[in-house]
């Protein structure tokens, strides 16, 4: 069944309509992300369904374009349309900002977006293509975050040359109880709590109350 497949890429184009701007882009994403969601729950084969219920005759030519040619020319002409944009999307969403937080950011004038695209679409140049520079957006990003560092898109593109140099620092859990700090003893085979007097207590309580911290 096809149906999932082309589900997903409904629900991709409505991604992308979400990243332009207008009322109309808004009303279409929000029709593809429902057109998504009844193509999901068809209990039927797409292919043999006939009419499909909750889809209008629009989003329903397009899926049968697809079930023709194995693709959407609006969905390939969005990608490219909306390619800065999506380099954007996904800088700020490793910072953690959401693409509606980043839109309403840009309508306050909090994030000048314009800003953001000169690099952004050299970026897309030295990469090649829209998947390939999100990869090495979100491969800057892991590392900088491991090490605590801020970057900026610009990082990414200066880091492009050492991008096989980069790996994320390794992160290391420390067990805890209580706040003191814990050792297993593998020859015993039990757990010890380290007490502030530097004192090694056998730990009597459940696994579960090990608490296990992040140590960078």
């Amino acid at each position: 069944m096809k149906n999932k497949e082309i589900a997903k890429i409904l629900y991709e184009i409505a991604d992308l309509l979400e990243m332009k701007k207008g009322d109309k882009a808004r009303f279409k994403s929000i029709a593809y992300k429902k057109a998504g969601l009844a193509l999901e729950n068809l209990k039927t084969d797409v292919k043999t369904a006939g009419k499909l219920p909750g889809i209008g005759k629009g989003i329903s030519e397009k899926i049968n374009e697809y079930l023709k040619t194995g693709k959407i020319e609006y969905y390939e002409e969005l990608q490219e349309e909306t390619a800065i944009q999506q380099i954007i999307t996904h800088f700020f969403e490793t910072k953690g900002v959401s693409l509606k937080e980043l839109k309403q950011n840009a309508k306050k004038k909090k994030i000048v977006y314009s800003r953001y695209t000169r690099t952004a679409k050299q970026l897309l140049e030295l990469a090649g293509s829209i998947e390939k520079a999100k990869k090495t957006i979100t491969t800057v990003a892991d590392w900088a975050n491991s090490m605590d560092l801020d970057y900026t898109i610009e990082t990414v593109f200066k880091k492009w040359l050492e991008l096989d140099k980069l790996k994320p620092k390794e992160i290391i859990k420390k067990p805890f109880y209580d706040g003191n700090p814990m050792h297993y003893n593998e020859r015993k085979q039990k757990w010890y709590v380290i007490a502030p007097t530097g004192e090694w207590l056998e730990y009597a309580d459940k696994k579960s109350k090990i608490e296990w911290r992040i140590i960078k």
